[in-house]
Parts: C-alpha cells; sequence; structure tokens
C-alpha cells in the first residue's frame, strides 16, 4: 500500500513538472514578423516590475498604448505647419520605417540587408522577461505585460488601435497652444529632451507613463 502511495505521489509530482515545462503564459512573434518587430518596441519602451520606472502594470500598459499613437500620428497625423520629415525624419506610410528612422528609436534599425533589426540588448531584454513570465505556476504582470504589447501590434497591423490616444484633444500646455496628440516620448528624465518645436506634457496631463516623458508640438512652429 505504501509503495503504491509513493507511485501516485511520484506521478503526480512529475504530471506538475511537466505542465509547469509545458505552460507557455506569455509568447512574443518573431523579430522578422512586423508585429514581432513593433512588439518588440512597445516592450522595449516600457518600463516593467523592478525596473526604475515601473509604477503599475496599467501604467506600463498605458505607456505601451501612447507610444502606439506616437508612431501612428508620426504617419497619419501631420499637424499643418509642419513635414513628417521634420518630425521623424522620414517620409513614410510605414510605421515599422518610422522605428528604423535614424536617430528615432535607439536600438532598432536597418541592418546591411536593408532589413527591420535589433541590438543584441534589446533581444537579451525580451528573452529575459519572457523567460521570467514563463516561470512561474500562473501567469503575472510580466505575462500581462508581454501579452498586451503583442496584442497591440497585431491588432493595430490587423488595422486599428484598441484604445483611445489620451494626448489628442490636447490645445494648451502651460499656457502655450499645442497641436495636440503626442509625437515625442523619452526616458522621464529631466536631462532628456528633444528641443526645437517639442513641448513636454506634465504631470498633471499623464504625460509621464511606464518611466517615459511624452511630448506634443507647438501650434505655430518656431
Amino acid at each position: 500500500m505504501r509503495a503504491k502511495n509513493i507511485q501516485c505521489v511520484a506521478v503526480v509530482l512529475l504530471l506538475t513538472m511537466a505542465i509547469r515545462a509545458a505552460a507557455q503564459f506569455a509568447t512574443v512573434e518573431a523579430a522578422t514578423a512586423p508585429a514581432g518587430y513593433l512588439a518588440r518596441l512597445l516592450i522595449n519602451e516600457a518600463a516593467f516590475p523592478g525596473e526604475r520606472g515601473y509604477v503599475s502594470e496599467m501604467d506600463s500598459k498605458a505607456a505601451m498604448l501612447s507610444i502606439l499613437w506616437v508612431l501612428h500620428s508620426r504617419v497619419h497625423h501631420i499637424p499643418a505647419g509642419y513635414s513628417q520629415k521634420h518630425i521623424c525624419a522620414v517620409n513614410t506610410d510605414d510605421v515599422l520605417a518610422v522605428i528604423t528612422a535614424p536617430n528615432q528609436c535607439e536600438g532598432f534599425f536597418r541592418n546591411a540587408a536593408g532589413q527591420p533589426d535589433v541590438e543584441p540588448r534589446v533581444t537579451a531584454r525580451v528573452d529575459n522577461l519572457l523567460r521570467i513570465a514563463n516561470s512561474g505556476a500562473a501567469p503575472g504582470r510580466f505575462a500581462g505585460l508581454l501579452n498586451f504589447a503583442q496584442g497591440l501590434a497585431n491588432a493595430y497591423l490587423a488595422g486599428g488601435i484598441p484604445g483611445a490616444d489620451r494626448y489628442a484633444g490636447l490645445t494648451v500646455v502651460n499656457r502655450l497652444a499645442v497641436t495636440g496628440r503626442a509625437y515625442a516620448w523619452m526616458t522621464d528624465q529631466d536631462f532628456y529632451d528633444p528641443g526645437g518645436n517639442f513641448v513636454t506634457i506634465p504631470d498633471s496631463l499623464e504625460g509621464s507613463l511606464g518611466g517615459n516623458r511624452f511630448f506634443t508640438l507647438r501650434k505655430e512652429p518656431k
């Protein structure tokens, strides 16, 4: 009887280990796929638990959504008085071209073959986040953020953004008339500032999300 009990316990343990090994709480498409590349940008730019700038899962998801709106606006909502090239260094209708344009998204570029590529540190971070997300007994915050980024990328490339642009209605920032919408984001530290016609969106207007500071544009360019 004791031997049978021991065998049952062993079987249960093996099954539990097998289930955990097979569990995939989070997945990200390959970087060679457009949706995988876009998802990596959203993941790379938002703070995850334990990182500087992390506030909450909701806050980092809001940052991902706002970053996607910046990319979209750089393609589809160029304000009067501005040119697309002036805002994002390229003329294009392709969001991946906006990401890989020179000096736009650090760590994201076109390789010698002209294909979208990422620096090794981006790959290493995403791989580590996936390892953490898939190492527990149940999906947690890491899985939630990774799957949210991939879901945003999939939805966008299929033709839509599942969420409103929180900055679309901006008209005045600190008594300065602005265009509305955000057109840039940077790490939320005082020494990062795109300068020129970009206007910092303050905390009072939710300008800081997921470790990033967002910027709109002056209504009248300098």
